[in-house]
């Protein structure tokens, strides 16, 4: 990975934070993947997306479990205390990761939901692997086509501009690495940019985004992380990214939930909307007034009132 910890970093034992829930590790796909497990019944699978882990959704864990569900939060490959090879950050295997998942906890399905990069997942296990997809429910995330045209030449510069840290600060060798690594400053930036009113005027804001930005520095994370957003981008030109692309023309077919923020600075409501012409299964798009980015944070109660809504009705 070309880099050691830098002095000072935490190591992964600071994410198995206590409460109601479970730590325990789960093989899937080849690799060790860390989850925070709480309740029984029908599996609700949850994706973080960056720069989290599986703590953002800690709420929901709690709620879920209350309402009858098993309730399952992942670290990602490569985030928190997951393992992080060298490898494996593209789309189509960070899917396959948590389609193996639900199998090896021993579910035939799921409800998947995802925010952020895991929004991207949620879309991409509901295309490809849709045998172990009950139902999704997406956060903060396009259609991943509906980003690539948003992104391309000639479709207007406002998502290019919101998606400017993918597009360039990512590209750009260890530069990622070391915004993220070196102290939470730039973390805490993003998301005093990304989120909305109703969350940054809370007392738990400013400890919620330390914990996230202090996980995100976690030794390689900071490669993982960045890995994925160079795939997206140079993938667009390869072969991968195009068989990739083809894959996700595949109608979706399962029930789709999509809530997005009207404060979302970083992936655009309009960049969203319009992601159900590739649904062919119920789809219901709601917009979430005065929320950004991260929804099942800045309104935690309605996100998991929503999922408990979209669970009893698919």
């Amino acid at each position: 990975m070309g880099f050691g910890p830098l002095p000072g970093a935490p190591d992964s034992a600071v994410v198995l934070v206590e409460g109601p829930w479970t730590h325990r590790t789960v093989r899937a796909n080849g690799i060790a993947l860390h989850v925070a497990e709480l309740g029984t019944g029908p599996l609700v699978l949850l994706l973080h997306g960056f720069p989290q882990f599986w703590w953002g959704w800690h709420q929901q864990l709690i709620d879920l479990a209350d309402a009858g569900y098993r309730a399952v939060a992942v670290d990602l490959r490569g985030y928190g205390a997951s393992d992080k090879p060298p490898r494996g950050y593209d789309t189509p295997t960070l899917a396959a990761d948590m389609a193996a998942l639900v199998t090896s906890l021993g579910e035939a399905d799921a409800m998947i939901v995802g925010n952020d990069v895991g929004g991207t997942l949620a879309w991409s296990i509901a295309a490809r692997h849709p045998r172990v997809v009950r139902s999704i429910v997406v956060l903060g995330a396009a259609h991943p086509l509906r980003m690539r045209a948003a992104l391309r030449p000639g479709a207007g510069a406002a998502q290019r501009h919101a998606s400017a840290y993918a597009l360039r600060t990512f590209q750009v060798p260890r530069r990622a690495e070391n915004l993220i690594s070196s102290d939470s400053r730039w973390v805490r930036r993003l998301y005093d940019r990304w989120t909305g009113p109703r969350w940054r005027g809370t007392p738990g804001y400013v400890a919620d985004v330390e914990r996230y930005a202090e996980a995100m520095r976690i030794h390689p994370v900071s490669f993982c992380a960045a890995e994925h957003f160079r795939w997206m981008l140079r993938s667009v030109f390869r072969a991968d990214g195009r068989r990739y692309a083809s894959s996700m023309r595949q109608p979706i077919t399962a029930p789709v939930l999509h809530l997005h923020g009207d404060f979302d600075t970083c992936v655009l409501p309009a960049t969203a909307q319009g992601s159900g012409q590739y649904v062919t299964g119920p789809y219901e798009w709601r917009v979430l007034d005065g929320v950004g980015h991260f929804p099942h944070n800045e309104i935690p109660e309605f996100v998991s009132g929503e999922l408990i809504r979209w669970a009893k009705q698919h």
